[in-house]
C-alpha cells in the first residue's frame, strides 16, 4: 500500500478530492473530504496531489527531524509516545517518539495483532528530537493493535550504560482522557505517554515493618461522649456560608464516625441529638440506624430534656 493516513488524494475519474483517513486492505483506502464524510475507494482509483502543503504530521517513517542540541546538563531520561491530530484530517492521529534525551536512541516500532508483527519503523532518532513512527484513526481505537516500542540508548560521550528500553503498548481511551500538552520540538498540543518512568521500587523491609507496627503507632480511634450534638453550629463555624445539602451531608459523616466509635468502643448506648426542624436529619438518621446489624434499636431520647429532638441508640 503506498498512501498512508494523512496523505492528500485526488480522485482520478471524480473531481473530488480528500485525506485519506483509514487503510480498509491492500487495495482500498477510505478518504475523507471537506464535508467529513468517508468514501471508501480503491487505491488506485485515487492520486496524490504533488505541491500539496506539507505540514507536521506528513512527514513519511523514514524523515527524522533533528533539532540543535544546546550545551548543558546531559540528560538521561525523557523518552515519549506523543499523539498528536493530524491538522487537516482530525479523525487522524500521528504517533512521534519524541526524545527529550542526550543520547542517540537507536529504534525499532512494530505492530502486533492476532500474533503477528508487522514493523512500523526503524531508524535512530538524535538527542531532543522525534520521528514519526505510526498513523491510526483514533476512532477505531479499540482495533488498534499493540505497539511494541524497542530502544537501545547510544552515545560518544562518557555516560553510564542504559539498559534497553523494550515497552509493549496496548492503548485504551483512559490514555487520552487527561489534557492535551505542548509537545515539545513538534509545538502542537497531543497526549503524552512516557515510556522510560521510573520503575516504583518498593522497599520490602519498610513494607514488611508497616505490617508489625507497634500498638501505639496504630490508629486510636477515640471514644465518643455519650450525647453528640449534631447542630451546624456544634460541627461548623462558618455554617452560614453553607447550602442545606451540605450542612446534611457534614451532619451525616460526624453521626456516621460517632456511631463506629462508639461500636469500636462497645459502648452499650449513644444519644444523638438532632434537633426538630423539618425532621430531614432526624429520618436520615433513622434510615442508617435500621440498616445496622450492630444496633440493637433506637427511641426518641429523653423528652423532658430533648422533646423531640434527640435520638437513643442502644448498641448490641
Amino acid at each position: 500500500m503506498k498512501y498512508k493516513l494523512g496523505d492528500f488524494v485526488r480522485f482520478v475519474d471524480e473531481k473530488m478530492e480528500g485525506y485519506v483517513t483509514r487503510i480498509i486492505d491492500e487495495q482500498m483506502i477510505g478518504v475523507t473530504g471537506d464535508d467529513d464524510f468517508e468514501i471508501p475507494v480503491l487505491a488506485s482509483k485515487v492520486t496524490f496531489v504533488h505541491g500539496h502543503a506539507k505540514l507536521v504530521g506528513d512527514e513519511r517513517p523514514e524523515d527524522i527531524i533533528e533539532v540543535d542540541l544546546p550545551a548543558g546538563e546531559f540528560k538521561s531520561k525523557g523518552v515519549f509516545v506523543a499523539v498528536i491530530a493530524d491538522a487537516r484530517a482530525n479523525s487522524v492521529v500521528h504517533l512521534h517518539l519524541v526524545n527529550e534525551t542526550s543520547y542517540q536512541l537507536l529504534a525499532s516500532v512494530s505492530t502486533e495483532q492476532n500474533k503477528q508483527y508487522k514493523g512500523e519503523f526503524a531508524g535512530i532518532i538524535e538527542p531532543r528530537s522525534y520521528a514519526k513512527v505510526y498513523s491510526a484513526k483514533l476512532a477505531d481505537l479499540q482495533l488498534w493493535p499493540k505497539l511494541l516500542f524497542r530502544v537501545l540508548f547510544h552515545t560518544k560521550q562518557n555516560q553510564p550504560a542504559l539498559a534497553p528500553l523494550d515497552v509493549s503498548e496496548q492503548f485504551k481511551a483512559k490514555d487520552f482522557s487527561g489534557a492535551k500538552k505542548n509537545v515539545p520540538f513538534i509545538n502542537q498540543l497531543g497526549w503524552m505517554i512516557q515510556l522510560d518512568e521510573a520503575e516504583l521500587v518498593i522497599d520490602a523491609q519498610k513494607l514488611k515493618e508497616s505490617f508489625f507496627k507497634p500498638a501505639e503507632e496504630k490508629q486510636v480511634v477515640a471514644k465518643p461522649q455519650s450525647e453528640v450534638d449534631l447542630h451546624i453550629e456544634k460541627l461548623r463555624t462558618d455554617h452560614h456560608f453553607l447550602g442545606s445539602s451540605e450542612i446534611l451531608n457534614i451532619q451525616l459523616t460526624n453521626f456516621k464516625h460517632a456511631l463506629d466509635a462508639a461500636i469500636v468502643h462497645q459502648m452499650p448506648e449513644i444519644t444523638f441529638i438532632h434537633g426538630t426542624g423539618n425532621g430531614t436529619l432526624k429520618n436520615e438518621l433513622h434510615k442508617l440506624l435500621s440498616k445496622s446489624n450492630k444496633v440493637q434499636t433506637f427511641m426518641d431520647a429523653r423528652k423532658e430534656k430533648f422533646g423531640y429532638g434527640a435520638t437513643k441508640v442502644l448498641l448490641k
